[in-house]
């Protein structure tokens, strides 16, 4: 997420900045949206209002949703700089996180609407001992969440700060706690109903604005994409300079660097808890496949759109203006939508990544929540006797707690190489959450020690090689710049910390003196393919 702190610098640079503009639409954006939230919130009585929406969204409306949470800014951004400066193996990040989208909709989309509840902690601890299933569940859920709010909130802070020509240290400080309070309102007054429909108005932003910009660099170049790579080749810096259309500009010297984000990305998605919430929010289990392949061609059009967009910034801004940036590759963008439509443009493109940063950030919010309030306090802490309406409010009371958390680690990151967050969420999701979520439902011999074993294991392998990694130590991107070296080569632990999830569920169920209850497992199956009893999944 480091991109989204530098990435309109250039564009501020090089244009008269209009802080008026820029302030009336993202007022504009806030209004609509507060409006929309407000509206969604007036059926919000009962856990399963506040946390699954009543679960009352269609398939094409969660659709819509699920492309909202999942296409961050991070994509809008980085990727585009990513194709426009190494071409085709910046394509493969696209690839990448639209082909994890396959895994999340074939292993896990339909089992987990049909066993769970409210979180992923509802199938893990179905058939194995609650309390520690549970609670190790919601401490990995809560990490992710916290690593990849930080990484957003700072974003945020950057983002605007630089938009309204906001320099020094307190005015981004001031930013971001703006931004914290806007989240906090959110989602305390329209629960998961107002932060989906949030979700969506962002989808419909930031599809339609990278069409626009897509149709207007297709315009310039005759409506031939053969002409628009010829213009990035003649202006490409790589040599040789169709280099930009083959493979190995970028990870020709570190292919193992990339095998290991790839795995990373393609696994973690279908762990990640934000995304694995949204299968809540719809009534039957039909209607969660059919919104997962929604997603999938709202966001397979999306990464589409980004070829067009990298290439474009390439030919028309230049890769060597890109690179030298203060955003560096991560500028192409917005300096794209500068050279296209001037201020307004890119005003709006702005608008919408901050739209964009917005929605992903109520989306953890209510998921950091509903894992405290739901997992922790009434299945742990309460075991389960809790009024009513005593969950919601717990819950309420986490979202100010998170909320406030944020805006102290916002805060205490900005300026600061926060990419390695959003890596770690997905390295974490996918080393601890994906192979207990997979055993969970397809292996009647995982036990609670091989859970919890993979939990833990997973999410603390993950930590320790992240810390040890350059993202960390030795080099000028690092978060201590040039200082020490790092153990660990690699800038993604997955390629180590995934196998070790997996390998460390097997041995914790191998190893197991007692088997777990297998007439819990045999209902846990009947109930995930079929769907009966899914609406009072239960914590037993």
């Amino acid at each position: 997420m480091n991109e989204v702190f530098g990435a309109i610098h250039a564009a501020v640079q090089t244009v008269e900045n209009n802080p008026i503009l820029n302030i009336s639409i993202f007022g504009a954006f806030v209004a609509v949206t507060l409006f929309i939230v407000i509206r969604a919130s007036r059926n919000n009585k009962t856990a399963a209002d506040y946390y699954a929406a009543g679960r009352s969204f269609t398939g094409p409306q969660n659709g819509f949703a699920i492309a909202g949470d999942y296409l961050s800014a991070a994509s809008f951004l980085g990727i585009c700089g990513a194709i426009a400066i190494n071409g085709y193996d910046g394509f493969l990040y696209s690839i990448g996180f639209l082909v994890a989208w396959l895994v999340a909709l074939l292993l896990v989309a339909e089992l987990m609407r049909n066993t769970g509840r409210f979180t992923m902690a509802d199938v893990l601890s179905f058939r194995l001992k609650e309390r520690p299933v549970r609670m190790a569940a919601a401490i990995t859920t809560l990490a992710v969440c916290f690593f990849y709010l930080l990484a957003q909130m700072a974003g945020a802070g950057g983002l605007v700060s630089l938009l309204l020509g906001i320099g020094d240290q307190i005015g981004q400080s001031i930013v971001v706690a703006v931004v914290g309070l806007l989240m906090i309102v959110y989602v305390l007054i329209g629960g998961m109903k107002g932060t989906t429909w949030v979700q969506i108005v962002k989808a419909f932003l930031l599809i339609g604005g990278a069409l626009v910009m897509t149709v207007w660099v297709l315009a310039i170049n005759g409506f031939n994409l053969n002409t628009l790579l010829e213009s990035a080749v003649a202006a490409s810096a790589s040599d040789p300079q169709d280099a930009i259309l083959g493979p190995g500009l970028q990870y020709g010297q570190n292919p193992w660097d990339f095998i290991s984000l790839a795995i990373a990305l393609v696994l973690g998605t279908a762990g990640l808890p934000h995304v694995l919430m949204r299968f809540y929010t719809v009534p039957t289990a039909k209607e969660a496949r059919r919104s997962v392949v929604w997603a999938i061609w709202l966001i397979g059009l999306f990464y589409l759109l980004t070829l067009v967009l990298g290439y474009g910034a390439g030919a028309m801004v230049g890769p060597e203006v890109i690179a030298a940036a203060p955003g560096g590759v991560n500028s192409a963008a917005p300096l794209l939508a500068l050279y296209l439509g001037g201020p307004l443009l890119l005003g709006f493109i702005s608008a919408v990544a901050f739209a964009t940063i917005l929605a992903v950030v109520a989306g953890l919010t209510i998921t950091a929540a509903a894992s405290f309030a739901h997992d922790i306090y009434a299945s742990v802490v309460k075991k389960g006797k809790v009024p009513p309406d005593g969950e919601v409010k717990v819950a309420r009371r986490t979202v100010v707690v998170i909320g406030i958390l944020a805006i102290v680690g916002g805060i205490g990151v900005q300026g600061q190489n926060v990419a390695f967050l959003v890596a770690l969420a997905f390295a974490v999701a996918a080393s601890a959450n994906l192979p207990t979520i997979l055993y969970s439902l397809f292996w009647r011999r995982f036990t609670t020690r091989g859970a919890v074993w993979s939990m833990y294991g997973g999410l603390g392998a993950a930590i320790i090689l992240i810390v040890l990694s350059p993202v960390f130590w030795g080099t000028e991107t690092s978060v201590f710049k040039n200082v020490g070296v790092a153990i660990w080569p690699l800038n993604n632990p997955g390629i180590v910390s995934i196998p070790l999830g997996f390998f460390l569920g097997w041995l914790g169920s191998v190893t197991s003196r007692r088997a777990e209850d297998r007439r819990k497992a045999a209902e846990m199956e009947v109930r995930s393919l079929t769907g009966f009893g899914a609406e009072k999944a239960t914590s037993h």
